[in-house]
This record gives structure tokens, C-alpha cells and sequence, in this order.
């Protein structure tokens, strides 16, 4: 599996060029999520966001994610680029492209990596609220890292 298949950007995302990479004559199929800052969590208008990560892990994570997509569905090709620094309401947190050669099973291996991506890829997040608090913390929204990211240390979980 190449790297260039799986990325952390400080840069904003394209959907051309991950769909670019997945695109072959034998799939008929492309599904692709984007995942974008939204404005209002739980009540809280968001300002902005700021992701973190442990890059060379990310990388390896979402490495062992296509691998899995890849086996559950056979035929799958997979591109996941996932952005980190600040992100402004609207801005392209993530992208997941899927190739498959009939579309059911793009759309489940899709579903499946971003639920993978929020359960292992150590990428956390500082969530600045209009009323001048901030949640920093996992992707899931569920663990805090009250000293600004996971284990103190830059370090996350396997």
C-alpha cells in the first residue's frame, strides 16, 4: 500500500485528487465522504477548530484502516487525507475515497473507515466556542485531554 494513499495535511484538502487515486477501469464505483467544520455542536456555536495529531501514527493507522477495508471488501481501493492545524466553519477536516466494483459496498467500506478513523487514527481536536470555551479532546467528541492532547504527551493510544 503506497503512503500517498494516506495523508495529514496542514493544507486544505482536494477531492479531485483523492478520487483521482482511487479511480480504476475495473470499479464501477466511487463513494466519497467529506467531512466539514460545522457551526454548532451540541448547543455551542463553534468559532473554529484546531486538529492535532501524531503524524507518523495517523499515517499508520489509516494505513491499517484501508488494509481492513480492503479485506472486508475485496476489490476496495482506498484514500483518506485528514487535515491538521486551524480550520475555519465549512473547512475540509477529512476526505475518505472508496473505489469498489459495485456501489453498496463503497458506500459500506466508506461508512466503516470514518467510523475507524474516530476510534484509532490519534488526531484530536480543540473545539473554540462562541462563548470563549473550548473543548479539546478525541474526534468522537467523548474523551477530554484537560492537558491538551492525548496522554500528556503527544503519544495515543494503539
Amino acid at each position: 500500500m503506497k503512503q500517498s494513499m494516506f495523508e495529514i495535511s496542514q493544507e486544505p484538502l482536494s477531492v479531485e485528487d483523492l478520487v483521482a487515486k482511487v479511480t480504476r477501469r475495473e470499479c464501477g464505483a466511487i463513494a466519497t465522504f467529506i467531512g466539514t467544520v460545522r457551526e454548532f455542536t451540541q448547543g455551542k456555536q463553534t468559532l473554529q477548530l484546531e486538529y492535532q495529531a501524531y503524524e507518523s501514527m495517523a499515517i499508520k493507522k489509516l494505513q491499517q484502516i484501508g488494509q481492513e477495508v480492503e479485506e472486508k471488501w475485496p476489490g476496495a481501493t482506498v484514500a483518506i487525507s485528514h487535515r491538521i492545524g486551524l480550520l475555519q466553519i465549512s473547512d475540509i477536516a477529512v476526505i475518505i475515497a472508496v473505489s469498489t466494483p459495485h456501489r453498496k459496498a463503497a458506500y459500506e467500506a466508506n461508512a466503516y473507515a470514518m467510523e475507524r478513523i474516530k476510534e484509532m487514527v490519534p488526531i484530536w481536536k480543540k473545539e473554540y466556542w462562541h462563548d470563549g470555551t473550548k473543548w479539546i479532546g478525541d474526534q468522537a467528541g467523548e474523551t477530554p485531554y484537560p492537558l491538551g492532547e492525548p496522554h500528556g504527551g503527544g503519544e495515543s493510544h494503539d
